[in-house]
């Protein structure tokens, strides 16, 4: 099988795309040690991803290599990149979109539920942690049930005093009608 040439166009799958800017990038930063290598150029390569992220590579000092492009040129120090507002938005939902599979699969698990393929170290810590999470509810229960025996001993306590009160008041009224 061979391959097929492809169109030089933007992907518009965004799960393709992050997956092609991926690999094209391990490629370029292949080919970048390589010439390196091979050639003992000195080499700086920085590429910035649709969401912002900096991917450097340098064959000696990123610094060194800057500085001495700046002394072969009148243009400034590339000043730090802002991505386009849609690709920002588009990579920050690419981002929480795994987030929260991740995090739903975790409480899934949590529940006991997608625990195949797991190891015996992942269900361990699993466990370890439902195990802490038990101790935690079982202690904020304990207190609470403590907050309410105050309030009923205190409310035990009014009434004791009320009944005391009303005691005193009925004797004192029988011995006046007597």
């Amino acid at each position: 099988m061979t391959r097929r040439k492809i169109a030089i166009k933007k992907i518009e799958n965004v799960a393709a795309r992050q997956v092609a800017f991926s690999k094209r990038r391990k490629g370029l930063f292949k080919k970048a040690m390589e010439l390196s290598t091979l050639c003992d150029a000195e080499i700086a390569l920085l590429v910035f991803s649709a969401s912002g992220k900096l991917f450097d590579y340098a064959s000696t000092s990123m610094r060194q290599v800057i500085e001495r492009r700046n002394l072969y040129s009148d243009v400034n120090p590339v000043k730090s990149y802002q991505p386009p507002q849609e690709l920002q938005v588009e990579g920050e939902y690419f981002k929480l979109n795994k987030e929260v599979k991740e995090k739903t699969l975790e409480i899934r698990q949590l529940n006991g539920e997608d625990l195949q393929g797991l190891s015996v170290k992942d269900l361990r810590k699993l466990e370890d942690l439902l195990s802490t999470s038990l101790h935690r509810i079982s202690k904020a229960k304990v207190k609470v049930f403590e907050q309410e025996i105050n309030i009923l001993k205190k409310k035990e306590d009014e009434l004791k005093e009320e009944n005391q009160r009303l005691t005193k008041v009925v004797r004192f009224l029988s011995l006046i009608l007597n």
